[in-house]
């Protein structure tokens, strides 16, 4: 189930820690917001180090449609209703200057960067549509209401922000982890302070940046109610459609498109992690009704951390860790994400100031509607009997059948048929026995 990003991708190779190591800064996890966190980091001098506990970008990274987008959904409606003008002002902001960084540096990478529109359109409800447009005008953006998509369905219209773009993930974080500080197959078991302990050595630090997709360190930050997992599938079909845009639908379980090379990326099937959903059958068959002469030429699946909010976690992990930092929940949106993060926690160690540290804190309020749905879907697995439990906190782990793993319905860890885990937060295996 490897993704397209996979093929013929040679991404660079480090050691693995051997003995002890220290740095002022250390990086927990190799996926693109943690190199991009260190990239920025030895571009301003910083002594720091990134610890992967298997090969770079091989999780989240490898399994995402990368788009580069400060569209986020029909997003900005619901910030402007929840924190006001300045709040979504800087909410687009920040994404698009991290939107301006990637343009920056692809420039000079040969990873396949391509200016395309991005469309969020709904099914059937016009007025959501209408509503984003509006709050979006408020806040001194203008986007444009599209009627005709080139979709194999009716859609009541989408919104549409042009010049935005799409890349070839993995070839853009091989160019920029060359060189960089990184010791890959060192699996961070347990934080002692400021100490990270590894099978192999321990890592001292000054300053700890946690991207480990789910902050793993449980007694901060509270992100087992903060956080929940969302499982989505993609198919690479050939000899389908070729859409010249990146499109969404503003509903979670609906459908995502974009072109890649001759294939078309057809995404869906979503369902919360430990809980059943589409799968990659849902899009089999949408792809059978719609493009018949397609052909199936690969397949796989992604897991994203939601937030309370639709607003990541970037900053101190908790307002008592002064040293201790992260980023998480970007409510699939990870690409545009991963730079924000990148360079917000990169000025935060260095004790720069930062416009936009404010509206992402980890530590803003958790009062929220999901806050509820997480709580009543850990309590629930708690009670439900299964010989199975996930080491992160004690749920029961349900069997899926479509990626045959064990999914944790509480806060998303998975593990394979020998129980090695695949997901985090779970910090270690299960036995199967």
């Amino acid at each position: 189930m490897e993704s397209v990003w996979q093929e013929n991708t040679t991404l660079p190779e480090f050691p693995k820690l051997k003995g002890n190591a220290a740095a002022d800064v250390l990086i927990i996890g190799g996926g693109i917001t943690g190199i991009l966190t260190a990239y920025f980091l030895k571009q301003s001098g910083v002594n720091c180090i990134l610890a992967e506990k298997g090969r770079i970008c091989h999780g989240t990274t490898a399994g995402t449609t990368a788009k580069i987008t400060y569209q986020h959904g029909l997003l900005y409606y619901k910030l402007l209703k929840s924190g006001g003008i300045e709040a979504a002002q800087k909410y687009m902001q920040a994404n698009k200057t991290a939107f301006e960084s990637y343009a920056g540096l692809c420039r000079d990478i040969d990873c396949g960067y391509e200016i395309k529109d991005n469309y969020v359109y709904s099914i059937n409800d016009r007025e959501k549509l209408e509503h984003e447009l509006s709050a979006l005008e408020k806040i001194g953006y203008q986007a444009e209401l599209c009627e005709n998509l080139p979709l194999p369905f009716r859609t009541v219209g989408a919104v549409k922000f042009p010049c935005q773009a799409q890349f070839h993930p993995l070839k853009f974080t091989a160019a920029i982890a060359k060189g960089l500080p990184i010791y890959e197959n060192t699996f961070v078991k347990e934080m002692q302070g400021n100490t990270a302990v590894t099978d192999s050595g321990e890592i001292k630090a000054g300053t700890v940046i946690v991207t480990t997709h789910f902050p793993f360190i449980n007694k901060h930050g509270s992100y087992f109610l903060k956080l929940y997992q969302h499982r989505s599938y993609v198919l690479a079909l050939e000899n389908a459609q070729d859409v010249d845009g990146m499109y969404v639908d503003e509903n979670r379980t609906g459908l995502s498109f974009r072109s890649y090379k001759n294939f078309l990326l057809l995404g869906g099937g979503g369902h919360r992690t430990g809980k059943k959903g589409g799968s990659w059958t849902e899009l089999r068959h949408f792809a059978e009704t719609h493009y018949p002469r397609a052909k199936e030429y690969c397949h796989w699946a992604a897991q994203d951390c939601m937030s309370l909010d639709d607003m990541p976690y970037i900053g101190r992990y908790s307002s008592n860790t002064m040293e201790l930092y992260t980023a998480s929940g970007f409510n699939k949106w990870g690409m545009t994400g991963a730079m924000l993060s990148a360079q917000l926690l990169s000025d935060m160690v260095q004790g720069k100031g930062n416009d936009f540290a404010e509206i992402f804190s980890p530590s803003r309020s958790i009062l929220k509607p999901q806050l509820l749905v997480n709580g009543f879907e850990a309590m629930k697995n708690l009670l439900t009997f299964s010989e199975k439990r996930c080491p992160h906190l004690g749920c029961a782990l349900k069997w899926n059948s479509a990626e045959r793993s064990w999914d944790c319905a509480c806060h998303g860890s998975r593990f394979d048929e020998k129980g090695r885990v695949l997901n985090n937060p779970a910090n270690g295996d299960i036995k199967t026995e």
